[in-house]
């Protein structure tokens, strides 16, 4: 197996990282290798908060993986994320020296390096540069401009930025766990290639990734990206609820949020609020925070769970709402 038909992909996330090394098998699907994981503790919200804790956990999911799959890990893409994500839309436009030639990939990558240029707030810099529509002299709504005739080549961009200063950190910590970064993407692009069809993008569908710290929002319509976004809200906001309204140590919080979150739709407060205080009932033994606040936490528990449960989705469907519109 040559090592150049190998790919790997990091992701740092704020619960977990997970390193996957794959290849494309005689039949052009991917085939996975290894997999390997590790307890992320220097990620918060998506954004690394300890070098050091970060490079150890990247380590320690590396030799995993390579120790699956009988491969040794140089190069890995990188996907990102984060609160400092944000997402804008631009038009921009160039003028061709030959009108007579075909448009050809040149004449894209040049438009394309042209929004790479643009200048963003202080301390920011573009990640992704996604064309939309083009339009080519007054034709407008063109998919593929490759092999049409053209003086003016204009395109709609979906242009993704993030902080130098975060994507520096990842950078380092890649690096200093003896690897090469070969690219950083966006982590809600990358969850949309590998569970969306071509045929959901062109219908229009919405896809929302709720992981510990953030939730990812990435919005196809017309097989085009028209809007994504990286939400500071995760399931860890649960988890923190729970601890506090229960007065218990986090891992027991975890359990609970595990055990109970996925009876909200089916329960009413009621029971949902009896289904909880049984179940800090029995954590009393190892936490004697719960049973002094016992009956006031559980109260205060149960509300959190369900807004917590929803507000995430709540906030995707606004984002949704807001750039469909």
């Amino acid at each position: 197996m040559e090592n150049n038909k190998i790919a790997v992909g990091l992701d740092i996330g704020t619960t977990k990282i997970v390193a996957m090394i794959g290849r494309k098998n005689e039949y052009g699907k991917l085939e996975v290798l290894g997999i390997g994981k590790a307890k992320s503790l220097g990620v918060k919200r998506g954004v690394v908060s300890n070098i050091t804790q970060t490079i150890q956990s990247i380590q320690q999911a590396v030799e995993e993986s390579e120790s699956v799959s009988g491969q040794k890990i140089e190069n890995v893409v990188v996907g990102i994320a984060g609160q400092h994500i944000r997402s804008l839309h631009h038009s921009d436009y160039i003028t061709r020296s030959n009108a007579d030639e075909v448009i050809d990939e040149n004449d894209i990558e040049n438009l394309v390096n042209q929004v790479h240029k643009l200048v963003m707030l202080p301390g920011e810099e573009i990640i992704h540069v996604l064309p939309q529509e083009f339009k080519v002299d007054s034709q407008a709504d063109i998919k593929e401009p490759i092999g049409m005739y053209g003086g003016r080549l204009e395109a709609n961009f979906h242009v993704v930025v993030g902080q130098v200063s975060s994507i520096r950190n990842i950078g380092r910590c890649v690096k200093s766990a003896g690897l090469d970064l070969s690219d950083i993407t966006l982590e809600p692009l990358a969850s949309a290639s590998a569970v969306l069809s071509q045929e959901e993008k062109e219908a229009g569908v919405a896809l929302i990734d709720i992981g510990g710290g953030t939730t990812d929002l990435a919005i196809f319509k017309d097989g085009i990206i028209r809007h994504t976004a990286v939400i500071p809200f995760g399931g860890n906001v649960i988890t923190e609820d729970i601890k506090e309204g229960c007065s218990i140590i986090e891992k027991q919080a975890e359990l609970l949020k595990i055990k109970l979150v996925y009876l909200v739709g089916g329960l009413s407060y009621h029971h949902l609020t009896r289904q909880l205080k049984n179940e800090v009932n029995t954590m009393t033994e190892y936490s004697n925070g719960c049973t002094t606040y016992q009956n006031g936490s559980t109260q205060t528990s149960a509300c959190m769970i369900v807004p917590d449960h929803t507000s995430a989705s709540r906030l995707a469907r606004r984002y949704v709402h807001l750039n469909l519109e």
